[in-house]
């Protein structure tokens, strides 16, 4: 969970979970959105695969990365238990 913390913790992360949640994209669809270098950027998606909320696919030079929801999830489900919060893990819970 720390690391899912950590890799929330940028806003330009942030914005690059945010962007794929709309769809997959590549490095450099993502990297077009910041006004920063591509090795600051690689360095971003490192921490956001080191915290496993994305997934990386290379094919030859382009590497197309998509957002893995239930790991960020079940990070934001395990914070809000850590605080006592009680969420219904099911629609039957709900009930």
């Amino acid at each position: 969970m720390n690391s899912v913390f950590k890799a929330l913790s940028d806003p330009t992360r942030r914005k690059v979970l945010e962007l794929l949640r709309e769809r997959p994209m590549t490095a450099g669809e993502l990297s077009a959105q910041f006004p920063v270098s591509r090795p600051t950027m690689s360095a971003h998606f490192n921490v956001l695969k080191e915290a496993d909320l994305v997934d990386a696919e290379r094919r030859g030079t382009t590497v197309t990365y998509r957002l893995k929801l239930t790991v960020l999830e079940d990070a934001l489900l395990g914070f809000a238990q850590v605080f006592g919060f009680k969420l219904p893990s099911s629609k039957e819970d709900q009930k």
